[in-house]
């Protein structure tokens, strides 16, 4: 009995791992490399580009996310005047995931790389949705010389003290059952995340073809779910440790707040953030959630054009 026990959980073992492996290829081809790659601390960084000339806009992307999520909401409203760069975070979209990439410092030096090589010489404003607001305010940190200007969309900035961490986070980042787990996910993720898509784009409706516009299908490779959950996992460590340097910042800052956001609380944030950041501009959105970048999209590009060199150029002309 133990031995066909055995022999059931390592056909039903090798059954999931083809299954995620077809899945992994799968979405691979339905949303493949479409940027460049740049190599930074001997790991390829994934950047989508729009624009041929003006200023440069660099974007990072949130939690469970990648660089289409501004391909087709902020990029198309910014790519006749500015030049756009959009990263895949370390191991997510197609970006590979050096050492130690669960620190918002070596995630700022990935995204600070692929902007020396692509715009060198040049700085940016840099755009951050959420988790992405984390890794833009270390990058204005870390290397000023490279950053024009901020706006952040629904940031997280400071330790919220515990509680909301996904189960599943947990099980994914842990460096014994997370190989298994991660495994397991394509099998149940996708279906999952679009019914919870609702939830987060709460009170404005999710846009029509958000799941596929926004290659979320790419989040449910073992890999990739697995460097999100470590990520997340460790981000409260990370963001106790880098709240205190926010008074360094002295470049533009605007920050884009929904007062119903429904996946972090404002006041435990940008509520904070204000006042650390003396050149902090706070845009209340009454009736906006985390996703300001989709149903405040013209306002966010507006913004955008404000800060960025060449506009304000343009404007003392």
């Amino acid at each position: 009995m133990l031995t066909i026990i055995v022999i059931v959980l390592v056909l039903g073992g090798a059954a999931v791992w083809v299954n995620s492996s077809a899945y992994a290829a799968r979405i691979n081809e339905t949303h493949p490399a479409e940027g460049e790659f740049v190599t930074v601390n001997g790991a390829d960084v994934h950047v989508l580009r729009e624009g041929e000339s003006g200023p440069v806009v660099l974007m990072i992307h949130g939690a469970s996310a990648n660089a289409r999520e501004y391909s087709w909401t902020l990029a198309p409203r910014l790519a006749q005047t500015h030049r756009v760069l959009m990263v895949d975070r370390p191991g997510h979209g197609h970006s590979e995931r050096p050492q130690d990439a669960e620190t918002l410092k070596v995630q700022a030096e990935q995204a600070a790389g692929a902007l020396r090589a692509l715009a060198p010489g040049e700085k940016a404003v840099v755009v951050g949705h959420s988790f992405g607001g984390a890794v833009s305010l270390r990058l204005a940190l870390d290397h000023p010389e490279l950053v024009e200007g901020l706006v952040l969309l629904a940031p997280v900035s400071h330790d919220w003290g515990g509680g909301g961490e996904a189960w599943y986070n947990k099980y994914a980042g842990h460096p014994v059952i997370g190989p298994v787990f991660t495994h397991l996910v394509p099998i149940v993720g996708p279906s999952q995340v679009r019914n919870g898509v609702t939830n987060v784009f709460s009170p404005k409706p999710a846009p029509e073809g958000y799941f596929e516009n926004s290659a979320i299908g790419l989040l449910f490779r073992p890999s990739n779910f697995a460097a999100n959950a470590k990520d997340v996992n460790a981000l409260r460590e990370e963001l106790g440790a880098q709240q205190e340097r926010y008074t360094e910042i002295e470049v533009p800052t605007v920050v884009f707040s929904g007062a119903l956001d429904t996946v972090i609380s404002p006041p435990l944030h940008v509520g904070k953030l204000k006042h650390q950041v003396e050149s902090l501009e706070l845009v209340k959105l009454a009736d906006g959630g985390h996703m300001p970048h989709h149903a405040f999209g013209d306002d966010v590009a507006a913004t955008i054009r404000r800060l960025s060199s060449g506009s304000n150029a343009q404007a003392a002309e």
